[in-house]
């Protein structure tokens, strides 16, 4: 469970926004989105192949 301690006088908007950046931070609107459809194990692989890729090509650029 998510807890937004909410100090006396503060405002309600930043306390929301706190429990937002904090909900995202949980990856569960993510992984529920994931898991609405099924994605081959190949796929995935594949997907996790191209990532690889392109962050050693970022970090070829920075060197």
């Amino acid at each position: 469970m998510i807890v937004v301690p909410v100090k006396e006088g503060e405002n309600i908007e930043r306390a929301l926004k706190k429990f937002k950046r904090k909900y995202e931070r949980t990856g569960i609107v993510k992984e529920l989105r994931a898991r609405q459809q099924f994605t081959k194990p190949s796929v995935k692989k594949r997907l996790a192949m191209e990532h690889a890729i392109y962050v050693q090509k970022l970090h070829a650029v920075e060197d």
